[in-house]
Formats: C-alpha cells, structure tokens, sequence
C-alpha cells in the first residue's frame, strides 16, 4: 500500500514539473507574440498620410544645396516608389551617368509597399531638415 502510494506521489510530482514546463513555454511563447503584436500596432501606427507626404515632398525642395548626392538619391528613390511604385523603365545607358544613378536609387527599392516608402520618405526628411 505504502509503495502504490509512493508511485502515486512520483507520478503526480512528474505529472505537475510537466505541467509546470509546458505552462511556461506557453507563457514565453505569449509573450513573444504579444511583443510582435505591440510592434506591428507600432509600425502601422507610424504609417503617413499623403497630406504629410506631399507636405514633405515640398519641405524637401527647400533643403539646402549642400545635401549630399546619397541623400538626393534615397529621396528621389522613395518618391518615386510612392508615387509609382516599382520601376519600371529600362535602366538608362553607362554613359547617363545622373540618370543610372537614379534609376538605381529607385530599383533597388523593388517590391517596398507604397505606405512603408511614404513613411521613410517623410522620415528621411525630417531627418535632413533637422541636420540642416
């Protein structure tokens, strides 16, 4: 009798750390989930609408001359990934040299959603205009 119940004790013990375990897996993986829900809420949240685009699409010719080419490129890349979307124009020859170099800016923003490129493009901006 006593042993049927020292194996009931052990069963019940292994039955509970068992429990215990799977609980806090579960709990970690709610967790995880509950951060990547709160950073989804947070990038949609960033998410701008075409008024403060076009707003910084204005404040952007206003920067000063001494932006760099590397910023003028990302600009130009990000507005027109906003405004068109993927490229879609052959890539211009090696002797356009202004050219090619836009047209890269641009492509290599293939497959950008429209809304993320906006959000940078205004970000990128603020940024230009704040260092200025």
């Amino acid at each position: 009798m006593e042993q049927a119940a020292g194996r009931l004790i052990s069963a019940t013990s292994v039955l509970h750390t068992a429990i215990t375990c799977t609980t806090s897996v579960i709990n970690l993986k709610l967790s995880s989930l509950a951060s990547r829900i709160t950073q989804l809420s947070k990038q949609t949240a960033k998410m701008v609408s075409q008024e403060e685009f076009d707003k910084a699409a204005e404040e952007a010719k206003a920067l000063p001359k001494n932006t760099s080419n590397d910023d003028q490129l990302i600009l130009y890349g990000l507005f027109k990934q906003s405004n068109v979307g993927d490229c879609n124009t052959k890539k211009p020859g090696m002797l356009d040299m202004k050219g090619k170099a836009k047209w890269e800016a641009w492509n290599k923003l293939q497959g950008k959603s429209k809304e993320d490129a906006m959000t940078e493009y205004v970000a990128k901006v603020a940024s230009l205009k704040a260092a200025a």
